[in-house]
């Protein structure tokens, strides 16, 4: 574990190997336990806040190119305590959630800051986050499609108003958990071991049959615009003939296999039922008196008038639905300030991993996945509330981890260079 500063005339070369293998290990187990999240504390925060902890008490560091994500994120919740002050009855102990929303918004910042410095510290630690999150990804996604059609006893409990939910708390967060292994698995099928192929094609299949059940329309937009950008930049920095006639018919083998899977599973009442439900675009829940459009106009001008917030989880108190808009969400959450910060991180985020996209480098393709996700998660943001994802800090980690590979290598390249 590099990150992890010994004293190295004290620590023989055995003992680092073990560390190293010690703490690639731990992380795959926090991402691990990332797909599996049905009652709060997860394991997943009482993993990860054991292995924060432990990584930065033994000297995992925080450079110059991860430090704006850290003051970004902290100021971001500085809002948040500012917006706490906001909620009148806090003394009278019946808003103890608003204290513990905000701490667990800066644990899930800190755990950005944690996957960007690991991968900064190595770039291989990149495969295994994607290898692993594959295999949650397809634990919860089959926990989620065998309770759905009730074909174990007892597991029903992954599933919530007849939608498919996994090892989640809702449906709307299982359905978008499982998009950035779905790319990672058709990148590995567009340019990966032909040999692989099935297997791989496979493995999709199952994620792309759970995005289906969670009947999350957020989740479905979220995975057919995915798909397509991630085809769209590959064709952008693949441009030969040979590359462009694999992508269609890989393309089109796709397309056909989930047409027959979505048509077989239109054969159970229960599906079809809910399917031509969520269908339609806008629900009664949407459109309707105080639905979630109006509850955004609403909710939109109160925040105009209260710059520092009206507090956590108030929202939902006052309009019996929470925000359901990421950008509403910060604003009555982390008040004005909160807002400026997530909007500011978000937008260097995108910046990094834009500048950065086409850049032929060892870490280029899972920059190019969490990038592409995170793009897909700002949109569906507009229309659900993204903040306490736990795989959205994860991308995003992920985009500034590699934004800070690509800043260490240009100083090596620089180097080099003037040393000549």
């Amino acid at each position: 574990m590099s990150a992890i500063d010994l004293p190295s005339p004290r620590v023989a070369q055995p003992q680092l190997v073990a560390l190293r293998l010690i703490g690639t290990a731990s992380v795959a187990v926090g991402v691990f336990l990332s797909g599996f999240v049905i009652a709060e504390p997860a394991p997943y925060e009482l993993w990860l806040a054991f292995l924060i902890g432990t990584w930065f008490i033994l000297g995992l560091k925080i450079s110059r190119s991860v430090a704006p994500l850290l003051a970004l994120f902290l100021t971001f919740n500085v809002g948040g305590m500012l917006s706490i002050t906001q909620m009148h009855d806090l003394a009278a102990g019946n808003h103890l959630g608003g204290p513990i929303y905000i701490a667990v918004s800066t644990f899930l910042a800190l755990s950005s800051i944690f996957y960007a410095a690991i991968i900064e510290d190595s770039e291989r630690r990149l495969k295994l986050i994607f290898n692993t999150w594959v295999v949650a990804a397809l634990i919860t996604a089959s926990l989620g499609i065998l309770g759905y059609f009730h074909a174990v006893p007892g597991f029903d409990i992954f599933t919530l108003y007849d939608r498919a939910k996994g090892a989640f708390q809702d449906p709307n967060v299982f359905g978008p958990y499982l998009a950035a292994p779905s790319l990672y698995l058709v990148h590995g099928l567009l340019i990966g071991d032909l040999k692989k192929a099935p297997i791989k094609a496979a493995c999709l299949l199952v994620l792309a049959f759970g995005i289906f059940l969670s009947f999350s329309r957020a989740a479905w937009a979220l995975f057919a615009f995915s798909s397509a950008m991630l085809i769209f930049c590959m064709l952008l920095k693949h441009r030969s003939n040979k590359f462009r006639l694999r992508i269609l018919v890989m393309s089109l083998t796709a397309i056909i296999l989930m047409v027959v899977l979505l048509v077989i599973a239109l054969q159970f009442p229960q599906v079809s039922d809910l399917f031509s439900t969520r269908l339609q675009l806008v629900q009664e829940y949407d459109g309707g008196h105080l639905g979630r459009f109006e509850r955004h106009s609403l909710g939109f001008s109160l925040s105009m008038e209260r710059p520092f917030g009206i507090g956590p989880l108030v929202f939902g108190q006052m309009f019996e639905e929470d925000e359901h808009n990421t950008w509403l969400k910060t604003l009555t959450t982390y008040g004005w300030l909160g807002f400026f910060c997530w909007v500011s991180m978000i937008c260097w985020t995108i910046y990094i991993g834009f500048r950065n996209l086409l850049r032929e480098r060892p870490w280029q393709p899972y920059l190019m996945i969490a990038w592409i996700v995170i793009l897909g998660h700002v949109g569906i943001g507009n229309v659900i509330d993204t903040d306490h994802w736990r795989h959205l800090y994860m991308l995003i980690g992920i985009v500034w981890g590699c934004g800070a590979l690509e800043q260490k290598y240009q100083r090596d390249l620089s180097r080099r260079e003037a040393a000549r």
